[in-house]
Order: structure tokens, then sequence, then C-alpha cells
């Protein structure tokens, strides 16, 4: 018996990484701090980089915003990926420069965003390179404070990069929509509060055109843009949240391409936590780099869902042992541990969350949760290992 209950210890000790760093990141942002003075430089030339593939119910509403916030020396520029549709001549009723790739082999975002950067190092690359995804819409300026940020800080920077439910929208996408929210807002917001770096998101990202171009992009990783963000760290250029710019897009209407691309990407997020958290530690120790260890750290915290899933099972082991036996410490280790879990998404929702989520439909995560386990299910038996685009539906 005490050797299972020094093995269930040394679990929860592992258990407890993610639980604390999530906690700590949500008590960090959640502290009121005066907003930083917006900083002024001298323009630079930039590169709105719009991957899309089969776009042309949505892009008409994106590309003008964009457009709107360029200079005349700069230049949007979309890579009608694999199109079978009106992306390309609605692209280029807008204003865009349009260039069209076709291949049926290699397909994913990454290859759609490689194409693009080796057109613009054929073209007179500009200063800065700001990729936009096609369905989303921008703050005022946002173009402008990413690639003056980018030109400062010489490395990448993220926008706060939201998702709404739609109108009439069910409880489960309204948890899901604040959900988002603890992962693109909260926490990082918490990392830049201790002047650590953040994850890319994919969408809302400015990079310095000496940096991007040698990014290695012409892959099919369903997270592309985490794969990239970590690869430029461990070259040094960690990146950096920007909330001051945003942009947002709407979650699917339909349940079965909302789950599609939930799958894509919760199991691309749970491969990268076992594929790079031990690469980022291991740097990180040879460096003695701080961010490093910072970005190991956040990336070892898993979907809520799962962190959640997994405190609720080894509770329930530690209350188990705990029952049948006089050793304790565990039930008191896991009880402390998912309180504190508890405390920190109440938090996270009450500074945060609560025009999204009623607190009676936060009593209903855990039911939430439990809906979820068939497809982290699937990440263990047969997960998702391939870049599947998100369909829209009229």
């Amino acid at each position: 018996m005490d050797f299972i209950n020094n093995l269930f210890i040394i679990f929860c000790y592992f258990l407890a990484i993610p639980t604390l760093v999530f906690s700590l990141q949500v008590f960090l942002a959640s502290a009121k701090r005066k907003p930083k003075e917006k900083s002024v430089t001298s323009s630079s030339r930039v590169t709105v980089l719009v991957p899309a593939h089969n776009e042309e119910l949505i892009i008409a509403n994106t590309l003008p915003a964009i457009i709107s916030q360029l200079k005349s020396n700069d230049m949007l520029l979309v890579v009608a990926d694999n199109c079978t549709d009106n992306t390309s001549s609605i692209a280029e009723s807008c204003g865009a420069k349009v260039i069209e790739r076709k291949d049926d082999k290699q397909r994913g975002k990454g290859y759609a965003l490689d194409f693009g950067l080796q057109f613009i190092a054929e073209n007179d690359p500009p200063e800065i390179v700001i990729i936009i995804d096609a369905d989303c819409s921008l703050s005022s300026d946002c173009i402008e404070i990413l690639a003056q940020r980018a030109k400062i800080e010489n490395k990448p920077i993220q926008a706060l990069d939201l998702m709404k439910a739609p109108k009439n929208k069910s409880i489960t996408q309204e948890i899901a929509e604040f959900a988002w929210v603890v992962k693109n807002q909260v926490r990082p917001l918490g990392l830049m509060h201790l002047g650590l770096p953040c994850q890319l998101m994919g969408t809302g990202m400015a990079f310095p055109w000496q940096l991007l171009s040698q990014a290695n992009l012409a892959h099919g990783n369903m997270v592309e843009d985490m794969k990239l963000g970590i690869d430029l760290a461990v070259q040094g250029f960690t990146t950096t949240f920007c909330p001051e710019a945003r942009v947002t897009s709407e979650f699917p209407v339909s349940q079965q391409v909302a789950s599609a691309q939930r799958t894509r990407w919760e199991h691309g997020h749970l491969s990268m936590i076992f594929a790079e958290t031990p690469r980022l530690l291991k740097q990180a120790i040879h460096k003695r780099d701080m961010s490093l260890l910072s970005m190991a750290l956040d990336l070892s915290v898993p979907p809520l869902s799962v962190l959640g899933l997994s405190l609720v099972g080894m509770l329930s082991i530690a209350l188990c042992l705990a029952f049948f036996s006089v050793y304790l410490i565990p039930a008191i280790f896991m009880t402390s541990l998912s309180g504190i879990f508890a405390v920190a998404v109440f938090t996270a929702w009450y500074r945060f969350g609560r025009e999204i989520v009623a607190f009676k439909t936060l009593c209903a995560v855990p039911l939430y949760i439990l809906h979820k386990i068939p497809l982290y299910f699937s990440f263990l038996i047969k997960r998702q290992q391939d870049w599947v685009k998100t369909e829209r539906r009229r």
C-alpha cells in the first residue's frame, strides 16, 4: 500500500504543475493594472498576409476592414489556397493582391503561409508581416499597433484573439466562448504582467520580415501557430502579448463543424504538449532562460476540460485511498489542489466572463466537461494528425 500511495503522490505532483501555473496566471491577470501608454514610432511598411481556403461567405467582410487600416505603401496579400469557390475574385474586387495555390497533396494553413512568404520574398519585402485569418474582424488601429510593437521589439507580437458564439447561442457555446477568453486573454495577460512571453494564436500575429522569412512553415501541423512560436522562442525570439490590438471571429453555427474544429484544436494542443514541452524545458535549462521555462510551463497546461477531468479523477482515487487506508496525504493534497483550481476558474469568470456566462450556466461546466470525454478518448485511440479546414455553412 505504501508503494501505491507514493506512486500516486508522484502523479499528484505532476498534475500540480499545470494546475498551479494556470491558477497563478488567472490571479495575476485579475489584478488591476494601469494601462500602458501607447508608444509612437515611425511607420513601417507592412504586408498583411491572409491565407484563405473557400472563404467566399466571409472574406468580403474581413478584407475592407484590413484595407481601411493600411497606408499607401502597404499591401494586402491573399493566398487563395486550393479554392473551389469565388474567394479569389471576391478578394480581388476588395482591392487585395491575390495569388492562387493548387496542391492537393500538401494541404494546410502552413503551406499556404509559406507560399505567401515566397511571393513576398520575391517582390520587395516589407519591414513587417502581419498574419490575419480570413474570418476576422479587427479593432481600430490594430494593424498600426501590431506593426509598431513588432518594429520596436524586433520579435513576434500577438494580438488579443477572441472568438464569439452566435447570437442564439447554446449553453455549450457560451461555455466554449468563456473557455476561449480564459485561454487567449486571461492566461496571456497574467504572463504579460510578469514580463513573460505568450504562445502564438494563429491570427493577429505580427513579425519583423527578417525573422519570419527564416521560419519553417511548409508543413501540415494542426497547430502551426503554436509550433512557429515555439521554434522562434528557441531561436531567442519569444512572443509578446499585445491586448491593445484585437482580432475577433465567430464559432461555427453548425454543431458538426464546431465539433470538427474543436477536435483539430484540442488534439493538436495535446500533441504539442507531449512533443514540445520536453524540448522547451531542455533549452530553458541549457540556456538558463526564464522566458523559455515560462513557455514550457504554460504549454504544459492542457485544455481546461482535460485539467478539470484529471483533477476530478485523481481526487476520486485519493478519497478512495483515504477510505481504505489511514494514509490521508493524497486526499488532503488533491482536495487542496482541486480547491485552488475551482477558485481560479471562479476568479476568471468573475473578472472576465460574467458578461458571457451567467452564474447558473457556470455551474453546468462539469456537464460540459463530461460531454467532451469522447473527444479526449479519441485522442488516445485515434488522434487527428492531419490539418482539416473548418468549412463554412450558409
